[in-house]
């Protein structure tokens, strides 16, 4: 078997409660190298896309990759997926923290889950046993609760992952958290857990993988960490967190304001930005485990309406969605809120895109203060937006509505609500315009789980915060241009896309180069693994997930930008700018080899080695 992996992946059956092992050689680990890609080839392999998202059918996939066991910055990451309730199409997310180092070390590389409890179980694995066990006692917790009471159960050294009241109650974006502020946020995959009644996974294990080379993954180490400290993102990131860029992304037409309607307002950006935050709430940085960065805030907010227990802070992008897209300049507000969505399991950019839908709604009269239950959903008012997160986790009133995302409220709301919904295949549009980086833009339409920053690393290179020269990449981006960037999206996925196999942090790899990336698979792996080699797998890992999608009734028409995107702004740095959707789309097509429906063809699909795949596309 290859370095850095055990070869061995639990398959528990919450039917049954039958625990059982399947390993997958070394030719599935070398191709699709774990994380989201491999869950994705286990999910084409053996199970029916066709299956209903909340139904026992539907496995849900955890997985590691072949860092997770070392100590390289940026390699505590794991990823959980499936078929997302909230979208219907492929789903998957990663989380940092502290778990996935621990979990490597129980002797398995991943878990399928499949079938449904009939009452409530969280699983404990102590070393390299695992058993299920009842967990009638933890449902109706709150995060913070769960974790506390199995870490006071299982002792200081046990990892845990949870799920909140939204996931029991199936909200279409819960999440799923670990260490109460790390959390796997989009497509719903904390739905697809309460549905199977898993409360909980707790981990308590120590071990190590076996790396191919130790003496050259020390020189490696040391200098990956000497890079990353003289990189200027990452001195960023240390200094004031993921909200570091707030007040530059207002003035260059990144920040979407007011359900993306207005183009700039610095005082509302200065308001809810990273220097705020340090030097009003801030009490210290957080690093994931053997991270350098450091880039999470620990946050108190000592008086006050919402006053806040020390405790995890708000990332950039819940900075986004509950401040600046609501119009909210009340930081503390933020801060407080997001404990809740921490606490409850919601997903903070799907949670605070449809209530400044709502908002929107209420502002056009669509709904009243009849339809809210007396919550006042102006835009500006964070107490009323707290009031109603909460009613979306006890889907109560309109919450339940909303529980299911934007895109399916306004369906059920009616009356135009549907132009107000800011969603690419029914996920929520994260908080960075296209309308000021076109690239972005066709991104989020190719995007294999909709509107997502984190499938590819354009949003950070079309801003210039990163670049990577030596795969054709220029180092500056005109952004309000739709020239040259289906060739340089294609490029950002294929950078992107492995770094969702390793599961390595994306802040990480903005401070080094593709042929860092690859030498941490060669050294760690024994593969022979190059730029290039690293690039391909991209490509692969994009068409395997498109195919998965395409099998999931993913066709063309699903490959487009909401009416909200489309509309230019009338003033900031973006103003009467609007992606040539049309052109970037043809373009990108014909360089990724999709034909008119948006199909991958049968010759894309075995040029990037996924020959069984194209039997199965194009029998």
């Amino acid at each position: 078997m290859a370095f850095g992996y055990h070869d061995k992946i639990l398959e528990i059956d919450l039917s049954s409660g039958t625990i059982g092992t399947f390993s997958l050689g070394p030719d599935s680990y070398e191709r699709f190298l774990g994380g989201a890609a491999l869950a994705a080839k286990i999910y084409f392999d053996r199970f029916d896309p066709g299956a209903d998202p909340l139904g026992p059918d539907n496995p849900l996939i955890l997985m590691c990759g072949p860092l997770q066991g070392t100590n390289l910055p940026g390699a505590s990451r794991f990823a959980m997926a499936a078929k997302s309730p909230l979208t219907g199409i492929w789903g998957e997310g990663t989380c940092g923290g502290n778990f996935s180092p621990t979990f490597k070390a129980t002797g398995n590389d991943g878990i399928v889950f499949t079938g449904a409890a009939a009452d409530p179980v969280y699983l404990w694995m102590e070393g390299d046993k695992a058993e299920l066990r009842p967990a009638a006692d933890l449902w109706g917790l709150d995060t913070y609760e769960t974790n506390d009471t199995l870490m006071e159960r299982h002792g200081k050294g046990c990892r845990v992952l949870c799920i909140g009241p939204a996931g029991e109650k199936g909200v279409l974006y819960a999440n799923i958290n670990n260490n109460k502020g790390d959390v796997i946020g989009r497509t719903g995959m904390g739905a697809v857990m309460g549905a199977k009644r898993l409360k909980a996974i707790a981990v308590s294990a120590r071990g190590k993988v076996d790396i191919a080379d130790p003496e050259a993954y020390k020189d490696l180490r040391k200098r990956v960490i000497d890079t990353l400290n003289a990189s200027m993102p990452i001195l960023s990131l240390k200094e004031m967190g993921t909200d570091a860029s707030m007040d530059l992304g207002m003035m260059t037409g990144d920040v979407p304001v007011k359900n993306w309607t207005v183009g700039m307002d610095t005082d509302l950006a200065a308001a809810v930005g990273g220097p705020s935050m340090t030097d009003d709430y801030l009490t210290r940085g957080k690093s994931c485990t053997f991270c350098i960065v450091a880039c999470k805030r620990e946050v108190e907010v000592k008086e006050g309406p919402f006053q806040t227990d020390e405790g995890p802070g708000p990332e950039y992008e819940t900075c986004g969605t509950f401040g600046t897209l609501l119009n909210n300049p009340d930081l503390a507000g933020v801060i407080k809120v997001n404990e809740w969505c921490n606490r409850l399991g919601l997903d903070t950019i799907s949670g605070g895109g449809t209530i400044a839908f709502a908002m929107d709604c209420f502002e056009k009269g669509i709904l009243t203060l009849d339809d809210t239950d007396g919550v006042d959903l102006s835009f500006g008012n964070i107490a009323g937006t707290i009031e109603m997160v909460k009613k979306i986790a006890a889907r109560e009133g309109l919450g339940d509505v909303l529980a299911l995302g934007s895109a399916r409220a306004a369906e059920k709301i009616g009356k135009g609500a549907e132009q107000y919904a800011v969603t690419v295949k029914g996920l929520e549009v994260p908080m960075h315009d296209p309308r000021g980086a076109h690239g972005l833009g066709l991104a989020y339409m190719m995007s294999n789980i909709g509107a997502s920053h984190m499938q590819h690393v354009n949003d950070a290179v079309e801003r210039g915060i990163t670049s990577y020269p030596e795969v054709g990449m220029k180092d500056d981006y005109e952004g309000q241009t739709s020239e040259g960037k289906a060739e340089l999206v294609k490029l950002c996925e294929d950078v992107g896309q492995p770094l969702q196999s390793m599961v390595l942090c994306q802040f990480i790899a903005w401070g080094l180069d593709t042929d860092y990336l690859a030498e941490m698979i060669h050294t760690v792996t024994g593969f022979e693994f190059t730029r290039e080699t690293l690039l391909a797998h991209g490509a692969r890992s994009w068409l395997l997930k498109r195919s998965l999608d395409t099998l999931m009734g993913v066709r063309a028409a699903d490959d487009c930008l909401p009416p909200r995107i489309l509309t230019p702004l009338e003033d900031g740095a973006a103003e009467g700018s609007v992606p040539d959707v049309d052109l970037m789309k043809r373009e990108y097509y014909a360089m990724r080899g999709l034909n008119e429906e948006g199909i991958p063809t049968r010759e894309a699909l075995e040029a990037a080695g996924l020959p069984e795949v194209a039997a199965k596309l194009h029998p």
